[in-house]
């Protein structure tokens, strides 16, 4: 690889010296690195088609995007270059972190060599599409890298779903919400509600409800293939929401149903071949 694209999270500290230390670095050795304008995570209203990366803003030749922050600030750069087809790779300024795994600066100038001699493995990550139906209709929805959440928007209330699997009844629920995770997002909020671990590679559809109130309250892992739709029941239009990779929220009301399935796009993460999901896993749950 040579040409290199850094994605900055504003908040982090010291986030403007890791990304000038890494251009340093990538071009001192024959790279080519550019940094994303700041302007670029501004609103700017209806005409805004991303979060908070501009797609069209990252240049054609890129090979490369190195995320600074944390898991997710990784997460909104799939989101937002979903398409595009770009392997990512992040360097972790935050605390617990499953997908950006490179953290000390060591094992960032030992990322950034294996970047620039091709000594990486690219992992393929599957992403949901979700699509919110109202009186049948399609009105909205995103894509989600970690899981697509139905919650309640602000009151402590029960919720109440009716579940579909390809168009077959499965079961009501009342819980506080329902998790429909990918196996990237099964260490994320899956994990926190009960849910199973599932190695990323896999290609599958958990769902978990969010402290269910039934004693048989428990995940069901799908296929990959496999169509979900959670109907909204009750008698509350304000009560619920669909949250994306928790970032998006997009309104839903009393007879809504979300579609959820498997999206055609892809991310694709750079792994370090020293670097397996076990060992991630273990140094993790070990320092968690």
């Amino acid at each position: 690889m040579r040409y290199f694209y850094l994605i900055k999270n504003p908040e982090k500290d010291r986030v403007d010296q890791v990304a000038e230390e890494i251009c340093g670095y990538i071009e001192r050795r024959g790279g080519i690195c550019r940094i994303q304008d700041p302007e670029e995570r501004l609103p700017r209203g209806e005409e805004k088609r991303f979060q908070y990366t501009d797609a069209g803003k990252v240049p054609e030749d890129t090979q490369c995007v190195i995320t600074l922050g944390g898991d997710g600030t990784l997460i909104q750069a799939a989101r937002d270059l979903a398409g595009r087809q770009i392997p990512l790779a992040g360097v972790n300024l935050g605390h617990l972190g499953y997908l950006t795994q490179i953290g000390r600066r060591e094992d960032v100038e030992e990322l950034l060599d294996a970047l620039l001699t091709d000594q990486y493995q690219l992992e393929r990550r599957m992403m949901l599409k979700g699509s919110i139906f109202h009186g049948g209709q399609a009105v909205t929805g995103d894509v989600a890298l970690n899981e697509i959440v139905i919650t309640r928007r602000e009151t402590l209330r029960i919720l109440k779903f009716r579940i579909y699997v390809n168009g077959e009844y499965l079961s009501e629920y009342k819980a506080d919400g329902m998790i429909a995770a990918t196996p990237t997002g099964s260490t994320a909020y899956n994990l926190s509600a009960g849910g199973p671990i599932v190695a990323p590679g896999a290609r599958m559809t958990i769902l978990t409800p969010i402290c269910p109130h039934a004693l048989n309250g428990r995940s069901i892992v799908l296929s990959a293939d496999d169509r979900i739709e959670i109907e909204a029941l009750g008698n509350d239009d304000s009560g619920q929401v669909a949250v994306f990779d928790g970032d998006i929220t997009l309104k839903m009301m009393v007879g809504d149903r979300v579609r959820i399935e498997r999206s055609q796009m892809e991310t694709v993460l750079i792994k370090l071949k020293n670097v397996s999901f076990l060992d991630n896993l273990r140094s993790k749950l070990a320092n968690a």
